[in-house]
C-alpha cells in the first residue's frame, strides 16, 4: 500500500474548499474545475491504500475499477463531473467566449455536491 494517500486525500479536501470559495465569490468556472479536481484526488488516496495504480484522470473510471463494490451512482456522479471539467477550463470547451461566461451558480453547486459525495464515499471507505 501506498504512504501517499493521505496527501492525496488532504488535497481532495483542499481542492474542494478552493471550489467553495471560488462558488461563494462568483467565479462559478472555478468551482466547477476545483470540484472536480477534489474528487479525482479522492479516487485516486483511495486507489493507493487499496494498493491500486492511481493514474487515471477519468473520475467515473477511477471510482469504477476500484477493488470494491460501488454504488453505481457514485459512478454518476464522477462521469457529470467528467463532462464539465475540460469546458470549465478551456476557452475552446464552447463554440465562444470565455469558460467564466458559460457557468453559473447551478453549475458550480451541482459540481461541488457531486464532488463532496465521492469525497465522502472515498473518505468512508478509508477509515
Amino acid at each position: 500500500m501506498s504512504r501517499r494517500f493521505p496527501g492525496w486525500f488532504r488535497q481532495a479536501e483542499r481542492d474542494l474548499a478552493q471550489a467553495t470559495e471560488s462558488r461563494d465569490a462568483g467565479r462559478h468556472e472555478l468551482g466547477v474545475l476545483r470540484g472536480p479536481s477534489g474528487r479525482r484526488e479522492g479516487g485516486k488516496a483511495l486507489h493507493l491504500k487499496l494498493g491500486q495504480e492511481a493514474s487515471r484522470h477519468v473520475v467515473a473510471r477511477l471510482v469504477r475499477e476500484l477493488a470494491l463494490e460501488v454504488d453505481p451512482t457514485v459512478v454518476e456522479k464522477g462521469r457529470v463531473l467528467d463532462d464539465v471539467s475540460a469546458p470549465a477550463r478551456y476557452p475552446n470547451g464552447h463554440d465562444e467566449g470565455a469558460p467564466f461566461e458559460h457557468f453559473g451558480p447551478l453549475e458550480s453547486e451541482t459540481a461541488l455536491r457531486h464532488a463532496r459525495e465521492i469525497v465522502e464515499f472515498v473518505r468512508l471507505q478509508m477509515a
